[in-house]
């Protein structure tokens, strides 16, 4: 018998204010709700091509402009504080979107199988201060080991439900909340909470999302992550972490690094049997400007290592730009170099090169799966595949286009016969063009 994991409104409200009197004195004054508001605009110009070299189809190009505005208003004054968030975004098509791609920037076509040539989405939060813990109610950007929306596409992810912040103790941050609807990258509308590799049954849907968590930064150069969430009549899911940056002196530093998900189904079992332990290390060697990372990646069990869909909710090393390296069963490993070019007089501009090997077994996936038959593969009993990434990006350092950013990845992922079922041979390119604008 499985234990569900019970998020009552009692101790999402414990785990939010512990101690705040502790530190009533302390707490900085409100900036009142209109002095204290700020309006910051970004334009993000994302251009992407996946070229699936095994099928043999023409180029899959999605070409778009996205606008994101953010407003967030100061807080009354008083013990309690009130306050307002706002944001609208704005996708425009300016090339491609059949409706095939998969990209997440432009929606899927209708019947016309072309994408619109516009979409568009706004959104508001209430929220609440008293002394050092933050409530907020309505449209959220959320970024945390289970429930991420993240920033990897056109425009972000919001997720539509109520979350509580603390930070009455130095260094700790306690967080937690209850989301019921997701507005993904690509979409104007909201829906379910679903899944990025689960295919849950036709007309099933997980009803909301509870999480909490802490995060601890209490010495210098160490940080660790703790996260609990139930994903409702789907899974729980838990995360750990532990990174330590210690520099040998003013050159040289090492950074060891922990990522731990345990994953278990629960209530209905929409997708199935769920039992998945998946862990990734890193050791990097930073040198002046240039580092080299070594990582080793683990899933261990008969399901792929899943999170929310479309989400960036994945803390794992071997993450990378086209595969997540989470099949069942399968282990990893990638080798990344990374240099700053200010050491040649280039400062904002750097790059990183990575290499990820991985190798599974597909034959020990249930064929009769709820969620994740389509992993099975009678011939995948050695499947293998690798990954090669190059990132370049430069930021703007000062002018008039301070802070205008370019970054270029190119990515090539090839799969063994047993693995191009669930992982195509692809070569996948983006550029993408950021330029923040602060109103006030």
């Amino acid at each position: 018998m499985k234990t569900a994991l019970t998020f009552t409104p009692l101790f999402l409200a414990i785990a939010a204010t512990i101690s705040p009197l502790a530190h009533a004195a302390d707490a900085p004054p409100a900036d009142g709700f209109v002095e204290g508001s700020t309006l910051n605009i970004n334009t993000r110009n994302y251009y992407m091509n996946r070229d699936r070299r095994d099928i043999h189809i023409d180029d899959s190009k999605e070409w778009g402009q996205g606008f994101l505005g953010i407003f967030e208003s100061g807080y009354t004054q008083g013990t309690v504080g009130f306050g307002l968030d706002a944001h609208a975004m704005l996708g425009l098509k300016l090339d491609g979107g059949g409706g095939t791609d998969g990209s997440s920037i432009l929606p899927y076509g209708s019947g016309s199988g072309k994408a619109p040539g516009s979409f568009s989405t706004g959104g508001g939060t209430l929220k609440m201060r008293a002394f050092d813990t933050e409530l907020k109610a309505g449209d959220l950007f959320l970024n945390n080991p289970v429930i991420a929306g993240g920033m990897t596409r056109m425009l972000p992810e919001t997720f539509r439900g109520v979350s509580l912040t603390n930070h009455s103790l130095d260094g700790w941050m306690f967080e937690g909340g209850q989301a019921s609807f997701a507005k993904l990258y690509n979409q104007s509308g909201h829906g379910r909470i679903g899944t990025s590799y689960g295919a849950l049954p036709k007309g099933e849907s997980s009803q909301h999302m509870n999480w909490a968590g802490m995060a601890w930064s209490g010495l210098p150069g160490l940080t660790s992550n703790l996260y609990a969430s139930e994903l409702k009549d789907v899974w729980n899911q838990y995360y750990y972490d532990l990174d330590y940056t210690y520099a040998l002196n003013d050159l040289i530093s090492l950074n060891p690094g922990l990522h731990f998900y345990h994953t278990q189904d629960t209530g209905h079992a929409l997708l199935g049997d769920i039992d998945n332990n998946t862990y990734s290390l890193h050791f990097t060697v930073g040198v002046g400007n240039h580092s080299v990372t070594a990582a080793y990646q683990r899933v261990n069990g008969n399901t792929p290592f899943d999170y929310i869909a479309q989400g960036d909710s994945v803390y794992l090393d071997n993450s990378q730009q086209y595969s997540d390296f989470n099949g069942p069963n399968e282990r990893s490993w990638k080798l990344k170099y990374a240099y700053d070019f200010a050491g040649l007089g280039l400062p904002g501009l750097t790059s990183a090169v990575s290499y990820i090997s991985g190798k599974t077994d597909l034959t020990k996936v249930d064929p009769n799966s709820r969620g994740y038959s389509a992993w099975y593969n009678a011939d995948g009993k050695n499947a293998k595949h690798w990954e090669r990434d190059i990132d370049l990006k430069y930021v703007v350092q000062g002018g008039k286009a301070k802070d205008l950013a370019v970054r270029l990845q190119w990515a090539t992922n090839r799969g063994s016969n047993g693995y191009s079922a669930v992982d195509r041979d692809v070569d996948e390119y983006r550029m993408i063009v950021d330029y923040p604008i602060n109103v006030f």
